[in-house]
């Protein structure tokens, strides 16, 4: 091999990642297809790559749930979090028991729904009118039959439902708000 060879192959090596990953891959597929021409098989490739982006949000997302308090198990519900997804935007799901109770929280961000509910959750009357207003830390929830739903930074909804309020609010109140917030930006 020459020496310009030599140096071109060490060059061209260096450019490139130590070591690709699925999305990547992905999406130099689509890339390459669309160059092909194969149109319909860079959708799909790219369609691939949003849904690997998507699940590694959605493991992001799954940290700002609660961690399980004393004598309560914490279970993810990655499947139904995948199928809250398919709705639009980002969710993270746990399942909370202790034996004879158990509860469920729901974090759902960037999900078209939640920017209809946003306009009503930043309204404490119009909050009022549907329910009795919880306040965990400075974020307020709204408490209908023992449902407790809040907003927060208008993107992001936290629903807690299925069990004792005192349990819920106790477990809502370990969530970083202020780290949600920035959650995805």
């Amino acid at each position: 091999m020459t020496r310009f060879a030599l140096a071109a192959a060490v060059s061209l090596a260096a450019a490139l990642p130590a070591t690709a990953d699925d999305v990547t891959d992905a999406i130099d597929s689509a890339r390459a297809a669309y160059e092909e021409g194969d149109i319909q098989y860079a959708l799909e490739e790219l369609a691939f790559a949003t849904q690997l982006m998507q699940a590694m949000k959605a493991g992001a997302l799954s940290e700002f749930l609660p961690p399980a308090q004393d004598g309560w198990t914490r279970t993810l519900d990655e499947d139904e979090a995948r199928s809250m997804a398919m709705l639009g935007g980002t969710a993270a799901i746990a399942e909370y028991a202790n034996g004879s109770d158990s509860f469920t929280v729901q974090i759902l961000a960037d999900n078209p729904m939640v920017a209809g509910f946003a306009g009503i959750f930043g309204n404490s009357a119009m909050m009022a009118t549907m329910g009795k207003i919880e306040r965990v830390g400075r974020e307020k929830f709204l408490d209908q039959d023992g449902d407790l739903t809040g907003v927060v930074g208008n993107r992001i909804l936290i629903q807690a439902s299925g069990g004792p309020k005192e349990a819920m609010i106790a477990h809502l109140a370990e969530i970083d708000f202020r780290g949600l917030q920035g959650f995805g930006s």
